[in-house]
């Protein structure tokens, strides 16, 4: 019978949602995409235009690209990306240079920057640090407490304790386990989330949140603006809020072309009551679970927070659904009560990363803690497109003598990033590092692990896109006691890999091989 009813309300969504090809192509979609190209095609033409006067003032061309060059080694640019702009400006030095110029600029995404900085500001203080804590912390693990100065500096990102953390090792896991959390709601229950697609797993979701809607609960979904693309229609928001659900769209795709698409939010949070929360990799889609296959069998994995930590959770949520509010509100969901874990052992910090702050949260954490392991660091990763900094990090820990382990799929979902991948491989197995591939299938779990004390688990892939690019979060754990399942799923999942050798890379395929070859030069671009 509940089946029945999830898919009255799920399916019923979904059917009146999607359309045939011809109605897509009229659809606002379809518009939306058609006055994109227009626009593109506009561009191209006004620098194609400039390609083809400004040689004839060949001084002029030659200083307007010299200079550009000189701005871009000048600028904060990351090292690996200003090589990929120089090869741009070299092959097509105005062209290049002007796009440049409008990737950097401020265009579509000023307001955004210029809010999200108000709302950060005005919260940095939401949450003090408990200085009980702090001390305690800093006696314990004087070797991460410059790791949470850190963190904290970057956002209001106290370390907790008397915080409960449980690890899944698979998207089934979580779906279970979230499903009787959610029933067990009674104020408000907040969704932040990268990709919602209709099917099994988000109607029984949707289920619960239009019956706990109904019954009062404040019931809030945010998701991606690439959904409309991809997954569900235009006005699915309109859709949810017949079901008493608040809903809103993060950078919904527009017929204007701008900066604003390049900064997606790739964050997965799920708030309960102040007291629980979710994260990890795991979105709310069906190959996240295992119904339906993609890529052979889908490894992922996620960890439920209960206790003290979860204010954090909280926080970043209303920060991006405060984006367009003029009087946004979060004293009253920050002071709900946390139900504290009091025997709970270690210490949990979640944190955010933004990328229009320009500080790269989520890489300088993987990097602290490659360069603090002793004995190893063990790593699962769909993807794997390294700047300088990152990769020399993975190297060092392994030359001097730390166990560097990184899992990576054996089936990928996209053929650039994989033939990406593969680049950087000899390199890291030259420093020690070991690099094994998941045969059954996808791995899209984002952990690090290390020495049985320390961990992150979250939604930071090792990708420029996350790294550079995506509004991201993670939570890191030191000496909690999930921390050795998290290292036991590493080791069942290891069991089930190949190891990639000299001799596999050198049998690799001349066609991947070449489009690694290619695609590097414009890697930070991708």
């Amino acid at each position: 019978m509940e089946e029945k009813e999830t898919e009255s309300v799920g399916l019923r969504l979904l059917k009146t949602g999607r359309k045939g090809i011809i109605h897509a192509i009229f659809s606002r979609m379809g518009l939306i995409v058609l006055l994109l190209l227009v626009q593109i095609m506009l561009l191209f033409s006004v620098f194609y235009w400039f390609e083809e006067f400004l040689p004839h003032i060949l001084g002029g061309t030659v200083i307007f690209t010299v200079t550009m060059v000189g701005v871009l080694l000048n600028s904060s640019t990351d090292p690996t990306a200003k090589n990929t702009w120089l090869i741009v400006m070299a092959v097509m030095p105005v062209f290049g240079a002007l796009l440049y110029l409008y990737t950097q600029s401020n265009i579509g995404h000023r307001a955004l920057k210029n809010r999200l900085g108000q709302l950060i500001d005005q919260t940095k203080d939401s949450i003090p640090q408990e200085e009980r804590v702090r001390e305690e912390f800093e006696k314990q693990e004087p070797g991460a407490a410059a790791l949470a100065r850190y963190i904290h500096r970057s956002g209001c990102y106290p370390v907790y304790d008397r915080t409960d953390v449980t690890y899944f090792p698979s998207g089934e896991a979580k779906f279970e386990e979230l499903l009787r959390q959610l029933e067990e709601a009674r104020e408000f229950i907040f969704l932040e989330y990268f990709i919602v697609d209709e099917g099994l797993m988000w109607g029984r979701v949707l289920e619960v949140l239009a019956r706990k809607a109904a019954e009062g609960v404040d019931v809030r979904v945010m998701y991606d603006g690439t959904c409309e693309f991809s997954t569900l229609p235009h006005d699915y928001p309109k859709r949810l809020r017949a079901l008493g659900i608040r809903c809103k769209v993060f950078a919904p795709i527009s017929p204007f072309v701008s900066t604003h698409y390049n900064y997606r939010d790739h964050r997965k949070i799920l708030v309960i009551d102040g007291h629980t929360a979710f994260t990890g990799g795991v979105n709310l889609a069906d190959e996240y679970i295992n119904h339906t296959e993609r890529f052979g069998h889908w490894k992922d994995a996620a960890i439920m927070v209960k206790g003290e930590a979860v204010r954090s959770f909280t926080l970043l949520f209303l920060q991006m659904w405060s984006i367009d509010e003029k009087q946004p509100e979060f004293d009253r969901y920050l002071q709900a009560p946390a139900h504290p874990a009091e025997d709970a052992p270690g210490f949990v910090v979640p944190y955010g990363d933004c990328p229009l702050d320009n500080d790269k949260v989520g890489e300088m954490v993987y990097i602290d803690l490659l360069n603090r392991a002793r004995r190893y660091v063990h790593i699962m990763t769909p993807y794997l497109i390294l700047d300088g900094e990152l990769e020399t990090a993975l190297k060092f820990a392994a030359e001097r003598g730390v166990e560097v382990s990184l899992i990576l799929p054996g089936i990928p979902d996209k053929a650039a990033p994989y033939a990406l991948a593969k680049t950087h491989y000899a390199s890291l197995m030259a420093s020690g590092v070991n690099i094994y591939e998941y045969t059954p299938g996808f791995v899209h779990a984002k952990v690090f692990v290390s020495d049985d004390h320390e961990a992150v688990v979250g939604t930071i892939n090792l990708d420029y896109r996350s790294l550079y690019h995506h509004f991201e979060c993670a939570a890191y754990l030191c000496g909690t006691s999930c921390i050795s399942d998290i290292e036991a799923d590493f080791q069942t999942t290891r069991a089930q890999c190949r190891t990639v050798t000299m001799e596999t890379l050198r049998k690799e395929k001349w066609t991947r091989k070449l489009a690694g070859f290619l695609l590097k030069a414009v890697a930070p671009l991708l």
